[in-house]
């Protein structure tokens, strides 16, 4: 986005129970995880009796120093909430507030609330139940991109991806958020068939005739074509080619929307956060493990259930002057008792933000 160090550029971005009948209901829904085993060591020392000495703590034990607190913002993506198969959209409002959460970013699709059969007055209908609610929507997300990029060798699909995005940048509008997550393009797309591989350069060159299109309207708007990086999609693979594609539109309205669990599988979120710097508009937190083997959406757990190094990554935004909200992710929720989830979220990030501290005796 700017050609300027990200330390330096001066910016001052703010962000540098079964549905009831009734508003924004649905049908359909989404349906993860396995055991740990452990094992307990038996032996002799064990049977040896017990003294006070074996159980009392040390005289000398360090004393835990206060956690870093961070004025980040909370957010949950939809996707962790069983909509709209379970819940109402209104519901998983509602169950974002009670949990403790600033935020929501909520899912463009073909076929829910939030899809072209909605329109700016459905829209302000669902921003005026979030302001009645008292939670914010943080962004507007989409699976769209991929059975329709913005690169793709099929003309029609081009197209009919220009005219999604447009449709949920005009969503996010009405819906009273400036944030717009948008991918691209793809040189591959690993998880569908129909998708034919395209070149390098074809990839790159489509990709900005396809942002540069929509950079008028987002202005016009007042929204952000926030650029995430996925890595899997063959295309933006370095923070340095992300910078050098949101900078070479020479638009405010260009952003970068990080996601740290993306990079996992090879790299690390808290290299690439100092050298995007203030590029850096939104966040979503995914949830990575690098022990597993199953190299699929399985991959990403629960916030803290993985290998993130997570105080790195938090002093690593604070360091850029990142202030915005940081975006749970995930895709799985719960089949059972899916609230767990989401305040198990909340919890997790009050601790990681420094709000909350275990105090050990």
């Amino acid at each position: 986005m700017e050609p300027l160090d990200a330390a330096s550029d001066g910016r001052t971005d703010a962000a540098f129970a079964p549905p009831a009948a009734g508003p924004f209901g649905g049908a359909g829904g989404m349906t993860r995880r396995s055991a740990l085993q452990a094992a307990l060591a038996a032996g002799a020392a064990a049977l040896a009796p017990v003294t006070t000495s074996a159980v009392a703590a040390p005289a000398t034990a360090p004393a835990a120093g206060p956690a870093p607190k961070y004025e980040l913002k909370k957010s949950i993506n939809l996707w962790a909430f069983p909509y709209p198969g379970k819940m109402t959209l209104r519901q998983c409002l509602q169950l974002a507030k009670d949990a403790g959460f600033d935020g929501i970013e909520l899912n463009y699709d073909l076929d829910s609330d939030l899809s072209p059969r909605s329109g700016t007055k459905e829209f302000t209908e669902i921003r005026k139940a979030a302001e009645q609610i008292g939670i914010a929507i943080s962004g507007m997300c989409s699976f769209l991109f991929w059975p329709y990029p913005l690169t793709s060798n099929d003309p029609a699909k081009r197209q009919r991806g220009l005219e999604l995005a447009g449709l949920i940048a005009q969503a996010a509008h009405d819906l009273g958020t400036e944030n717009v997550l948008v991918v691209p393009g793809a040189v591959c797309i690993p998880w569908r068939t129909d998708h034919e591989p395209v070149p390098n350069d074809v990839c790159d060159k489509r990709a900005k005739e396809a942002i540069g299109a929509l950079v008028p309207r987002a202005e016009k708007l007042n929204v952000y074509l926030n650029i995430e990086n996925i890595f899997f999609n063959g295309y933006l693979m370095t923070p340095m080619e992300m910078n050098a594609f949101v900078d070479s539109f020479g638009s405010e309205h260009v952003r970068v929307h990080f996601d740290t669990g993306n990079i996992m599988e090879y790299q690390f979120p808290e290299h690439w956060i100092p050298i995007m710097g203030k590029r850096i508009k939104t966040v979503h937190l995914k949830e990575y493990t690098k022990t597993g083997t199953v190299h699929s959406l399985e991959t990403f757990r629960p916030l803290l259930d993985g290998t993130t190094d997570w105080p790195a990554v938090l002093a690593a935004f604070d360091a850029v002057g990142y202030r915005g909200y940081l975006t749970f992710e995930y895709f799985h929720p719960y089949l059972h008792y899916p609230e767990a989830l989401v305040f198990q979220t909340s919890d997790s990030l009050d601790r990681m933000l420094g709000r909350k501290q275990w105090a050990a005796r």
